[in-house]
């Protein structure tokens, strides 16, 4: 839910309201947002679910000292996933969001999460997990994955599978500060594992297929995937009735989802960090801007450009090479045209030839990305400014800057830019980047989540634009949900109803945890807690729906000061102010709710999306 645009008016230096303040028993160590409305906070003592439209909390983990990379949501459902590492035992808790109470525990599995995959058919549930994934911050960490397969439901564990071999991680963005601290690895390098066909793929040595409820494998192709030293340098996988398409170390593979073979391999194209499948064709964009593993600083490597392969053959149909230093991700306005931005110019291409129709001067510094607004223009985005062009003829049509707001605060402005974008991305990505009919990923499974999702906030805008493209707003537009914890009893008792009918009591389910305290929903009456729930089931279909539409800005306001601007990418207008001194860089945006949830010290803090400053 990309935030809004903050419009620049007068008033004083003060901070803008607040809509909520909770304080905690410690330092905000890191916040997650989830799609049920409900923002899981780690302090230094404990682990809180907070109702992120009040601010009301709804459970506490008490003496509960986690590390991001030991918490995450499931997508698609309403559990959240716990690990707790001691000595070289490790607790899986699966726990319930809005109660966060244990639904199961496994002792079989050592280590901190790092990705997972969730098929909401067979409620299968993949966990990756790398035991003793902290170190000094260096090149080369290097660790063994182990992939573990649940039954969500039962916590009954199918099968584990240890990796052959180490593969390269990255340290946690923003961690480890000063110098010999000891960082969170972690593998945001690496695509997530997808299910499809009852098999789950794994990505982290090339491909692997393994039979899902088994483990069995069929199929493994090996090859590295990263370039050396940079991470997500290989595109996410795309799928069509016949094939999955893979790429790493500038080769791109189709792989037959019948048997597993390689059906054909185009080789030498150059990095190859995003597929575009439409048409039987894949578009190809080679180079881009990456992120290095050893400091989280952004790197461009070429070669620039893009290609065309055809699907079902593998023959590579042309080649455009003649992007300046740098280019974009792709959009594709039609069937026709495929656009993509260099460091000067915003670049139109016969989708058919390769040929280049139209090249237009953006003047936008250091663009990172291009997307397709509501109305069907093409929008180009930079740290510091969006300008918007006509898909047909290249006019611009409007553009709105917000210059950075002085020395010193350079990484705080690249990572307020690429966590709005990374935001706007994750849900309205899709919708924004290709027309409709283009085939991103529509034939995967699963639901997938990656630790980037959680605690990056300094990679390259061009990963951040085609990377949360794919592995999210397919994801949150789904509207199937499944319910494993207090919500699957709401569901029933909230189901249509006549209208004169008494309102049923709400199910009784299993007893609290005794790990749990300070649960908001053991002091509600029934009839108040099936609202409270209700909301949250409502919550969730609204976001279903629900595309992106703003783009932030880091800048001096008017009235004095400094906050963020949000830019609706629609119409070019700053429309919405925020005035923040020191906002911090993992701020998350709520369009369902209308919040920007920011933690300061002990305290998360709520701001209206909607005001004017």
């Amino acid at each position: 839910m990309l935030a809004a645009a903050l419009l620049l008016c007068g008033g004083a230096r003060r901070a803008s309201s607040q809509q909520w303040s909770a304080k905690f028993d410690g330092r905000v160590r890191f916040y997650q947002a989830t799609e049920v409305g409900v923002v899981v906070v780690g302090t230094e003592k404990s682990l809180y679910g907070v109702d992120g439209e009040t601010g009301d909390v709804l459970w506490r983990l008490k003496n509960a000292r986690l590390d991001e990379t030991d918490v995450a949501h499931v997508p698609g459902t309403d559990v959240l996933l716990l690990t707790q590492e001691r000595g070289d035992k490790t607790r899986l808790e699966a726990a319930d969001l809005l109660t966060g109470d244990a639904l199961w525990r496994s002792d079989k599995v050592r280590g901190s999460l790092m990705q997972t995959a969730f098929d909401p058919e067979v409620r299968l549930l993949a966990v990756v997990l790398v035991h003793g994934a902290h170190g000094g911050a260096r090149d080369g960490f290097k660790k063994k994955p182990v992939v573990h397969v649940f039954d969500l439901g039962e916590g009954r564990e199918l099968w584990h599978r240890e990796l052959e071999s180490e593969v390269e991680m990255m340290p946690a963005l923003g961690g480890g500060e000063g110098e010999g601290d000891e960082v969170a690895y972690t593998l945001d390098n690496y695509r997530p594992p997808a299910f499809l066909d009852g098999r789950l793929y794994l990505f982290y040595e090339g491909v692997t297929s393994l039979d899902a409820q088994t483990g069995k494998e069929r199929r493994r192709e090996k090859f590295h995937v990263n370039e050396d030293g940079l991470a997500l340098t290989d595109a996410d996988p795309l799928a069509d009735e016949r094939n999955i398409y893979i790429s790493g170390r500038g080769h791109v593979r189709a792989v037959s989802r019948e048997d597993g073979d390689t059906v054909w391999e185009s080789k030498d194209l150059g990095v190859t960090p995003e597929m575009v499948l439409a048409g039987g064709v894949l578009y190809v964009r080679t180079g881009g801007e990456f992120t290095r593993l050893s400091d989280g600083e952004p790197v461009a490597r070429g070669p620039f450009g893009v290609s065309a392969v055809e699907a079902s053959s593998g023959k590579v149909l042309w080649r455009y090479k003649g992007a300046d230093k740098g280019v974009t991700n792709i959009a594709l306005p039609d069937p026709s045209t495929v656009v993509v931005a260099d460091r000067d110019d915003l670049i139109f291409l016969d989708a058919a030839t390769g040929k280049r129709r139209l090249k237009v001067s953006h003047h936008v510094a250091r663009a990172a990305f291009v997307l397709l607004n509501e109305g069907g223009a093409v929008v180009v985005g930079g740290t510091n400014e969006l300008a918007a062009f006509d898909a047909r003829g290249g006019r611009e049509l409007w553009r709105e800057r917000h210059d950075p707001p002085g020395r010193g605060v350079l990484r705080t402005v690249a990572a307020v830019a690429a966590r709005a974008a990374s935001l706007y991305f994750r849900y309205g990505g899709t919708a924004s980047t290709v027309f409709r009919g283009a085939q991103l990923l529509g034939t995967l499974n699963s639901l997938r989540w990656s630790g980037l999702a959680a605690h990056a906030t300094l990679p390259g805008l061009t990963t951040l634009a085609e990377n949360r493209a794919r592995d999210y707003a397919r994801d949150y537009a789904r509207q199937q949900f499944s319910t494993f914890g207090i919500l699957s009893r709401a569901r029933l008792a909230s189901a249509p109803r006549i209208a004169s009918a008494p309102r049923p009591p709400l199910p009784s389910g299993p007893r609290p945890s005794v790990d749990t305290e300070d649960r908001l929903l053991d002091r509600l009456d029934p009839a108040s807690q099936l609202d409270r729930l209700s909301r949250f089931l409502l919550r969730r279909r609204r976001l279903a729906a629900l595309q992106g539409q703003w783009m932030y800005f880091y800048t001096e306001l008017r009235g004095g000061g400094r906050g963020l601007v949000g830019v609706n990418v629609n119409t070019g207008e700053a429309a919405r102010s925020l005035r923040l001194g020191d906002p911090d860089a993992r701020f998350i945006s709520d369009e369902v709710s209308g919040l920007l949830y920011t933690a300061k010290d002990e305290r998360l803090l709520a701001y209206p999306l909607n005001g004017r400053e």
